[in-house]
């Protein structure tokens, strides 16, 4: 898998005129090489296949990695990094610090030539595989078992900080680790879209918005729920039902060719007909894989268009300043004709107590 991979990158690299590439992200390397570790770096071009890592990491590496050259840095890492460049060399100028390049242009050998070349290993990303795939669906489902858990045990009168932590923990206790540390936001607390839990007690007859995500053999998902805890009030009703017909006719529009902005301005066209769309301030949906938040993205501003085989989120809300918010979001996998939903989760207004 990863030599499939590094020939997809080196094709890349070589379409930009340049001979090699340094690849320094951590989360990237994973990609290429399956390293694990939290010390690595690799250069690939057409004629390069070499990984880098220090003493700690090499046995490790050797059980991970295959069809690349294995190569211990026994001196100090810039500059064991800098030895490997020659010619027109890329870099990751997105992820590489000022002071990171000062040191390799510096240390680099006579005629090497630093290229910002940031990006190419996220476009090969975007595109997921088959086993990159399955990963994602059976986190997806792992974190809609958490949700049917954390509902069992009850949701009123705990605090939100309550419930986070315990949320966690039963996905750890079922193999996986959090994706991202979830979102438990109750009433007023729900109308800040990336609510910290607190200390807040939910009560009754308040919304209460969850967002939650596991992550699997690397790979992460993504979802949210809005729960109504106890008899929700009417505007209540009327604003969950406004973002769940939002979400269900964006996510009719996700397919391969669609563009981000316009799958965005689907959910954004209803919200505004209604007089929420100074309430739906963020973009509608974002890649997800080894991170949970990548490309594609799905808002006004995306340049991006939807491809097969590409995972993104669909998660319009609304958020009416100290009273309440509403969000409900998908994780889905593009396809040529639509897409496939992995959230599980029923959407029809929960009522829990």
């Amino acid at each position: 898998m990863s030599v499939e991979r590094a020939d997809r990158l080196a094709k890349l690299v070589a379409e930009q005129g340049l001979e090699r590439m340094l690849v320094t992200n951590l989360v990237n390397v994973r990609y290429l090489t399956g390293f694990t570790g939290t010390n690595g770096a690799c250069v690939c071009g057409p004629r390069d296949r070499a990984f880098l890592t220090d003493f700690r990491y090499i046995e490790r590496a050797a059980s991970e990695i295959g069809g690349w050259e294995l190569v211990a840095v026994s001196v100090e890492w810039m500059t064991g990094l800098a030895e490997r460049l020659s010619g027109r060399c890329g870099f990751e100028d997105q992820h590489l610090s000022v002071r990171g390049l000062r040191e390799l242009t510096e240390k680099a050998p006579e005629g090497a030539e630093l290229e910002p070349a940031g990006g190419l290993t996220e476009q090969l990303r975007r595109i997921k595989d088959d086993d990159e795939l399955k990963a994602i669906g059976e986190a997806a489902k792992l974190a809609d078992e958490v949700y049917e858990w954390t509902i069992d045990q009850g949701l009123a009168g705990k605090t939100e900080v309550e419930v986070a932590p315990a949320a966690e923990a039963k996905i750890r206790e079922l193999g996986g680790e959090p994706a991202f540390p979830p979102i438990v936001a109750a009433g007023a607390n729900g109308a800040m879209p990336h609510a910290e839990p607190g200390d807040r007690e939910i009560g009754n007859g308040e919304m209460l918005i969850f967002d939650m995500g596991a992550q699997l053999n690397g790979y992460c998902s993504d979802c949210t729920r809005t729960f109504a805890v106890g008899k929700p009030s009417g505007e209540a009703t009327e604003i969950y039902e406004l973002v769940r017909d939002a979400q269900a006719k964006s996510l009719d529009a996700v397919a391969a060719g669609a563009t981000g902005v316009e799958v965005d301005g689907v959910a954004r066209t209803i919200i505004s007909a209604a007089n929420h769309g100074d309430h739906f301030g963020h973009g509608l949906g974002h890649g997800v894989g080894l991170e949970v938040h990548e490309a594609p993205r799905l808002s006004q501003r995306s340049e991006d268009v939807l491809e097969s085989g590409e995972v993104v989120t669909v998660e319009p809300g609304v958020y009416v300043p100290a009273k309440l918010g509403v969000r409900i979001e998908d994780l889905v996998i593009v396809t040529d004709d639509g897409h496939e939903n992995l959230s599980s989760l029923p959407k029809e207004l929960r009522v829990v107590e």
